[in-house]
């Protein structure tokens, strides 16, 4: 990090006590997963695909709750990795070696790890087939796999090219790394920036609009901010879509002096001349008779063009689906809006799949109208625990998610608006952010960004405590 941010992030340093204080005040209001919870002796094989934030907090839980079922996890990785810190080394404030432990020492006691890829899956034979093989056939089963970034999807990008003709991307580890010293490099010398968010539901929609926001205030700590034009391309109608944070989000935009382009998908990039594709959607009203009533009525009309756009530094966001085995198991949803990158298909409420009631899909995968964040995993694991042990027991499921989501927008080096919401896209404010205007940028919701989230995840969240 450059001079400017490390001052500021050693003001922020020395005020340890505040800090200190808060965390401990904030992990003494939240539950506990605690010993005494009631436990099923039932005799099962319960296997848990995906060791990530929802896996790991499942298995953990299950552990303590199934003291007689035989627990597999299956997940080919070699590391855990707090992924929301991924924007945080983009924008220089984390070091990358902070935002990971080995997954060995992720995996709950009790719980047997097979360390591959799963490659297909019958869900009528309950039979699970992974990378070199292997077969593994379940009574009951945890569908948490995260979800898939589909690089391919841009033309003219991949994985392995990221960073070329400065084209990057904070959805990927390594090309989290090379955000900041590019960002740097590039508010040095001027020019344009383009960000993008994509057409999918996608993993932490806040993301893109963070490094945007935090690029700008880059330029304007270096006092190069009249040197940079920063641009803010989305596919969706609105730069966002909760309505109780909204019209700060875009006030900050407009004081900033970014532009914010609509209905605009990026659909290609090519790394030498340094030119984005998008294909631009217009939409429009007419009248027409309507045979049923004998009057008229007012229909939309849509249609595409290419825009072109130069620019001398890009961030852009993956289109992101489920996982192609999940797909092909015939998971997804059939019909709606999430058919097509196949989420899965589950009552939003319960988490039980429509289809198969031996299988519970929550996190990423999950196809429910809420926000891919780690947030609303750590609300969905509880629900989704109980219900199990429902069926399990040949009961019905009846614990309830609300949809609660948490998306904490950083706006820059200090502060956050604290997005709290449910499915229907109100306000769920967390104590003792009820105390305050989370529509507004707050300082406090920085120092849990930045200081207490990611312990908290590591220490407590994966570990199945809260």
């Amino acid at each position: 990090m450059r001079e400017d941010a490390k001052r500021l992030m050693t003001k922020i340093s020395r005020r340890t006590f505040i800090r200190g204080a808060a965390a401990v005040g904030l992990l003494a209001m939240l539950p506990v997963a605690r010993g005494c919870a009631k436990r099923c002796h039932a005799k099962v094989n319960v296997a848990i695909i995906g060791g990530g934030a929802a896996g790991l907090s499942m298995a953990a839980r299950l552990a303590r709750r199934l003291p007689n079922a035989t627990l597999t996890l299956i997940d080919p990785a070699d590391k855990q990795f707090y992924q929301p810190g991924f924007t945080l080394i983009g924008a220089g404030v984390y070091k990358p070696d902070v935002v990971w432990k080995n997954q060995s020492d992720c995996i709950p006691d009790g719980v047997k790890w097979i360390k591959q890829a799963v490659v297909a899956l019958d869900p009528t034979k309950k039979e699970i087939r992974t990378g070199d093989g292997g077969r593994l056939t379940y009574d009951f089963l945890v569908l948490t796999p995260g979800l898939q970034l589909n690089w391919s999807q841009i033309q003219g990008i991949s994985l392995d090219t990221l960073g070329e003709g400065n084209a990057h991307s904070i959805y990927d580890f390594n090309g989290a790394q090379k955000t900041f010293p590019a960002m740097m490099s590039f508010i040095e010398k001027g020019g344009r920036a383009l960000f993008t968010d994509t057409y999918t539901k996608l993993k932490c929609g806040g993301a893109p609009k963070k490094i945007c926001l935090l690029t700008e205030h880059q330029a304007r700590m270096r006092k190069r901010r009249d040197a940079v034009k920063i641009d803010y391309f989305t596919a969706s109608k609105q730069l966002y879509d909760v309505p109780h944070y909204t019209p700060r989000l875009e006030e900050i935009y407009q004081e900033r002096k970014v532009n914010i382009s609509l209905r605009m998908r990026l659909t290609g990039v090519d790394t030498q001349a340094k030119k984005a594709f998008f294909e631009k959607t217009t939409v429009s009203q007419k009248q027409i008779p309507d045979p049923a009533s004998g009057t008229m009525k007012t229909v939309e009309e849509s249609a595409t063009q290419e825009v072109i756009e130069s620019y001398d530094f890009l961030h852009f966001t993956p289109p992101q689906s489920a996982p192609d085995f999940v797909r092909e198991a015939g998971l997804g949803w059939r019909s709606g809006k999430l058919a097509r990158e196949a989420w899965v298909e589950v009552d939003k409420e319960t988490l039980v799949h429509a289809v198969y009631p031996s299988i519970i899909a929550l996190g990423d995968v999950a196809g429910i109208p809420t926000s891919k964040t780690s947030a609303a995993i750590r609300k969905q694991v509880p629900i989704a625990v109980e219900n199990l042990i429902a069926l399990i027991e040949g009961k019905t499921p009846e614990v309830k998610y609300d949809g609660y989501a948490a998306c904490p927008i950083v706006t820059d080096y200090g502060h956050v608006i604290l997005c709290e919401f449910d499915y229907d896209k109100k306000p769920k404010t967390s104590f003792p952010f009820t105390l305050m205007d989370t529509r507004k940028e707050l300082w406090s919701a920085w120092l849990l960004k930045v200081y207490f989230l990611k312990p908290f995840y590591f220490y407590g969240m994966i570990k199945g405590h809260v």
